[in-house]
Formats: structure tokens, sequence, C-alpha cells
């Protein structure tokens, strides 16, 4: 099943089964109760983020050529963590803004995001799918000069607004492989980074569960499952966002994820 967020032409957020590129069958009660939908399509005035999340908790160097190429000198044994402010959440077609205190280096990173969809709490890697609600796109956008060298952490270079391109849509784990997509980014329609989920050193439901062990997971949050190797920061010469590209995060069997990226 796939369900899109939207705002349709009374300027009500909905979410709903899309019909078309302009319509969609409203889902009732929403998104987290038993899933029905209405007979009648409504128009779709503008798509939005499919999920607007309690919190975004993210994974780093998750994929072994990624790391490499960042330089990291072993691979982790466990999960890397980071956070992402749910304030850097936008939406398909939203514009990513390159911060005026930071706008020569940022960097994009194609993943697979998990969305939950049952509260988690210590659940087992067998049990962890259980908690998922769905998959979407995302793309983890980055200002390695502020995660790198002038705060030396990764909170402000995750988390400035637009930082979180989501979507096109949540579509549930019955209707993909989650396990081996193909996960693709395209600059200006270039292919920067071309892998796949089969990489990831820690899966979806690795993942799912051992997060769960640290925080409570409430449902709407959103994990970003790491990024595959091609980053603009690990080229030679280095390539970073600048006004008027397009960037977009293909994952297999979900669609394209495209903004555009403009000055502060």
């Amino acid at each position: 099943m796939r369900v899109i967020r939207f705002m349709d032409d009374a300027g009500a957020v909905r979410w709903g089964r899309p019909v078309d590129a302009n319509s969609a069958q409203p889902l009732i009660p929403g998104l987290f109760s038993a899933w029905h939908f209405e007979s009648t399509p409504v128009p779709v005035s503008r798509r939005l983020a499919p999920v607007a999340p309690p919190n975004i908790i993210a994974i780093g160097r998750n994929y072994r050529e990624h790391a490499r190429e960042m330089k990291a000198e072993t691979l982790d044994a466990e999960p890397l963590i980071f956070l992402k402010a749910t304030t850097s959440v936008i939406g398909p077609d939203e514009p990513i803004v390159l911060p005026r205190s930071a706008p020569d280096e940022v960097d994009f990173e194609a993943e697979l995001a998990v969305t939950i969809g049952r509260r988690a709490r210590n659940v087992s890697e067998s049990e962890a799918m259980k908690h998922v609600l769905g998959f979407t796109c995302a793309n983890d956008v980055s200002a390695r000069d502020c995660q790198k060298r002038r705060d030396k952490q990764w909170a402000r270079g995750k988390s400035f607004d637009t930082f979180c391109p989501l979507g096109p849509s949540i579509v549930t784990p019955d209707e993909l492989d989650w396990g081996r997509l193909g996960i693709r980014s395209r600059l200006n329609g270039e292919v920067m980074q071309d892998s796949g989920t089969a990489e990831m050193l820690f899966s979806v439901p690795a993942l799912v569960s051992y997060i769960s062990h640290q925080f409570t997971l409430l449902p709407g949050t959103v994990i970003l499952t790491g990024t595959p190797a091609g980053v603009g920061a690990a080229r030679t010469p280095p390539v970073f966002l600048r006004p008027g590209d397009e960037i977009s995060v293909e994952v297999d069997g979900i669609g394209v994820l495209t903004n555009r990226v403009v000055s502060e």
C-alpha cells in the first residue's frame, strides 16, 4: 500500500491513497489506526512530507564503501546514532535552502527512511518489523564544514531548516523487498550515488531493534538508515550543492524525491 500526505484544495492536511498525480482517496481516521479510504477522491493541491515525525534518528557510516570514502579507520561495531531536528523536514518539490551561516559545503546523502507505526521499546530483531509502518526516501542534507571542522559534532550541520527532505510517499513493508532495494542520487540529472540496501552493515530490523533499546520509538518516528558511497564531500574535487541545482533521491519501489536548491 502506498500513502501520501497532502494539502487539499481547502488547505486541510490529509493522508490518502494516490489515484493519480492530482487526486487521492482520503485515509480515515488516520495514519496510525486501521486504514480505511473514502471512496471519492479529492484534489491534491500540494504534496507534503509523508509524516511529521516526533523524532528523527539517523545512522552514520552504515555502508562499508561510504565509511571508507569518509576516511573511517575502522567499521563501527554498533550503529552510529545521531539526531536531526524535526524542523529540518520538508516534502517533495520544496526547496533546500543553503543557510546564510554555512552555505559553502552543503552535501547530499540518499537514504532509505523507516517510519515507525507502533510504539517500540526494547524489541527484538525478530519482532522489529511489526513496529514498522513503512518506508520512504530521504535526503540527509549535511553542512560538512559545520560537521567536520567548525563544530566538531553533527547537530547543527545535520539540522538546518530544510535539511531533511522526505517523500514522496510511504510504502508498506509488504510491498517491498526492503533488504534489496536499489538507492540512487542524481545531481542535475547526473548519477552520484548508485548502490542498494543489501550493502548496509546493519539491516533495517537490526537498526529498529538496536535503537529501541536506546530510546522509545514513538509512532511517526523516522529512522534514516545511512547513505551509500558517492557523496559530494568525498569526491575530487568535492561537489557541493549550489543555488539552482536539482537533487533527486530514488529508492526502488518507492519513487523519486526531488528538491531544488536555493540561497537563504
